[in-house]
Parts: C-alpha cells; structure tokens; sequence
C-alpha cells in the first residue's frame, strides 16, 4: 500500500519515500497526465542509494546503483498517481559527468527498450547534493478512467 497526500490541486506527496527539499510535491497530476518532479536516489532517512563515504570522508559513488534507486523511486510515486513505469512517455536525465551515461543507459535498458518514453540525457553542473550523480524528471499518461480523488488522503508506503 502507498500512503499519499493529493490535495485537490492534483499535487501528491508521498509518505514514505524522501521528502522533497523545497515546496514541491513528488508529482502533480494535470488531466491524464502526471508530471515527475526531479528524482534522485535519495531515501526518505536523507541517506543515498550508491553513495558511501568512508571514516576518511573519501566517497564513492555508484551510477548504476542511483540509477536504479532512481527508477524505482519514480515507479513509487508513480503507484500513489494510479500509474507505473509503463505509463512513462517522456524522461529528462541530468547527469553530472557524461561519463557516467554508458553505467546509465545500461541500467535504463534493464527497465525500457524502444518502445519505453522518450528521453533527453543533459550534462549539468551540479545537482542538489554532492552525493548525487543523477536526477530524472518525466511525465507520465495514465488511464483517463483511473479513479482519481479530488479530497485529501493519506496513504501510507509500507516497507
């Protein structure tokens, strides 16, 4: 089960997975579409998937592992919209180092082939958190039937 909060402006943020850093909800939903807002591999315990640093302060920072992390966060927020990764028809990547696209486009192709969203990969200075590596934003196309509720709830994501 996945615990939500949708208030009637369509905006879903979703207990249980890491709380957005600024005013933003996790996604929005507009009609039959839903709008991802940037997504990272962070953990709602503010820690990173396939970030450690050591006692020395030295890091090491796995693509392929915030790839996935990153993924499957999407694939959560998506299930609180009624909607799955299938749903997807369009991604943003932003990568800090381009030569990290091949460890990306290596996990992508375990979860899309080319039928799956189209998809933009940019370089960007930074991201949020010196940890970070990756961000994905994307737009998804639900069912227009699905059941959608205008009213507040809360559901919770169970571990």
């Amino acid at each position: 089960m996945t615990d939500a909060t949708q208030a009637g402006s369509g905006a879903i943020t979703v207990e249980g997975r890491a709380t957005p850093r600024g005013r933003f909800p996790h996604v929005k939903v507009a009609g039959d579409l839903i709008y991802v807002s940037g997504t990272s591999s962070r953990r709602a315990d503010n820690t990173f998937e396939g970030a450690e640093v050591d006692e020395f302060g030295a890091t090491t920072l796995d693509i392929a592992a915030q790839t996935r992390a990153v993924l499957e966060n999407i694939r959560g927020v998506l299930a609180a919209a009624g909607a799955s990764l299938d749903d997807l028809v369009q991604a943003t990547t932003y990568l800090v180092n381009m030569n990290d696209f091949a460890g990306y486009n290596a996990v992508w192709a375990e979860y899309f082939d080319e039928t799956g969203p189209a998809r933009t990969t940019v370089a960007v200075h930074q991201l949020p958190h010196p940890l970070l590596l990756i961000e994905i934003q994307a737009i998804a196309r639900r069912d227009p039937n699905a059941i959608t509720n205008s009213s507040t709830t809360t559901i919770k994501e169970e571990s």
